[in-house]
């Protein structure tokens, strides 16, 4: 089940900085398991970090149709590079629901992150899977695309 926000509410887990996964172990493929089928549920979403179904874990997965370069599981992702200009379009969220807003991010982004088999990878990404990326990665810090308004 996906944390939602109501209006005028807040929720703790989605607001606290998560913490580092540690080692990939059974229980955290479990977990990336579990959240990918959550995300294949969904109607809309296309990425959704662990804060989102109550772990305050540094872990995100994003859809299928968004890993066309093959990476569908972030551990521990850091942002490394950004560029500038940012571009604006409208975002949502699945902890928000109904609720879009334009906003800028980043066109292009470097990530450092591991896999689900604890094997590290960069990626450099761009457009819509910069946004996602740079999306995620502010659930893992407990923001919401909403405080960039």
């Amino acid at each position: 089940m996906i944390l939602q926000i109501e209006k005028g509410k807040t929720n703790k887990i989605l607001r606290a900085k998560s913490g580092p996964v540690p080692e990939v172990t059974d229980e955290v493929r479990n977990l990336i398991k579990e959240m990918k089928e959550t995300l294949a549920a969904s109607e809309n979403g296309i990425g959704l970090a662990a804060p989102q179904v109550g772990k305050n874990l540094r872990l995100f997965v994003i859809s299928e149709e968004m890993a066309k370069a093959g990476q569908a599981v972030f551990i521990n992702p850091v942002i490394t590079q950004i560029s500038r200009p940012e571009k604006v379009l409208e975002e949502g969220c699945l902890s928000l629901p109904e609720t879009w807003r334009e906003l800028a991010r980043p066109e292009k982004v470097t990530v450092k992150a591991m896999d689900e088999n604890g094997d590290k990878f960069k990626l450099r990404a761009k457009g819509l899977l910069a946004r996602l990326i740079s999306h995620e990665v502010d659930h893992l810090d407990g923001v919401l695309f909403v405080d960039h308004l």
